[in-house]
């Protein structure tokens, strides 16, 4: 069988990458082309529910807006940050980069701990997937509640994660098992973040395999890339906010 030779940099050999673009950035968008219609049908059917339902819940007291201004502030101070980390990658600023990045994840992780709180907060008052205790003729609040604010927060807590692989490397890794570790040891069965820590586990197994199995220092373009997924989760909690809590808002 007669050996075939293959050449290298042959220019036209290969398809220029799609509108010429970095082929990363392109399948990003196209991740959250998708990940923006799970969002939407999540946002239809919480909103079809808000308009439908005459009696329509609203559980969310001044200290849950609050709260939830907060959780926003975080979200709208890591975007600024984000698009920091962004513009030291462009300049070869690796300690700018990092700097920025762990500021980002910081608001991000601020944004979790506050949510996880008002989740707890509702529980204890008796709020449930399949139930709420303030008109039982709407079961759906709760679950149309949980897994709208549930989908932001796992993408969050994911950004997170996603941000600190590129920010740390394979430093990261012992930081997801120590949080995985405390979070589970230091949360009751009965809680309900008690097994949702195992996010942190699955993480830290899946970015061991990447950064391991093709271990490369993540340059400008990645850190864009990034940001193009920390953008949309920030942009998703713009229609979150006014719609879950500002429409549901109690009035004392």
């Amino acid at each position: 069988m007669a050996d075939v030779a293959i050449q290298h940099g042959v220019e036209g050999l290969y398809e220029p990458s799609l509108f010429g673009t970095y082929s990363k950035k392109i399948g990003m968008w196209l991740f959250l082309l998708s990940d923006s219609l799970t969002f939407g049908a999540l946002l239809f059917a919480y909103s079809y529910g808000r308009i439908s339902t005459p009696n329509w819940p609203t559980p969310f007291a001044k200290e849950s807006i609050t709260n939830a201004t907060i959780m926003t502030a975080c979200l709208l101070s890591s975007s600024l940050t984000m698009v920091l980390a962004v513009l030291a990658a462009r300049r070869s600023d690796r300690a700018g980069v990092v700097r920025w990045l762990l500021a980002t994840m910081f608001f991000g992780a601020v944004f979790v701990v506050l949510h996880a709180r008002e989740w707890m907060g509702l529980i204890h008052e008796g709020l449930t997937p399949f139930r709420n205790p303030w008109a039982a003729s709407v079961p759906q609040f709760g679950g149309t509640f949980f897994t709208l604010t549930g989908m932001h927060m796992l993408h969050v807590t994911l950004g997170v994660i996603y941000l600190g692989v590129v920010a740390l490397r394979k430093k990261m890794l012992p930081v997801l098992v120590v949080l995985w570790a405390l979070g589970f040891f230091l949360t009751s069965s009965g809680n309900v973040f008690h097994y949702g820590v195992h996010v942190l586990l699955l993480a830290a197994v899946v970015s061991a395999f990447v950064l391991f199995l093709k271990p490369r220092d993540y340059d400008a373009n990645d850190v864009e890339v990034a940001g193009l997924y920390w953008h949309f989760v920030d942009l998703v909690w713009m229609f979150i906010f006014p719609l879950v809590y500002l429409m549901s808002t109690r009035v004392q």
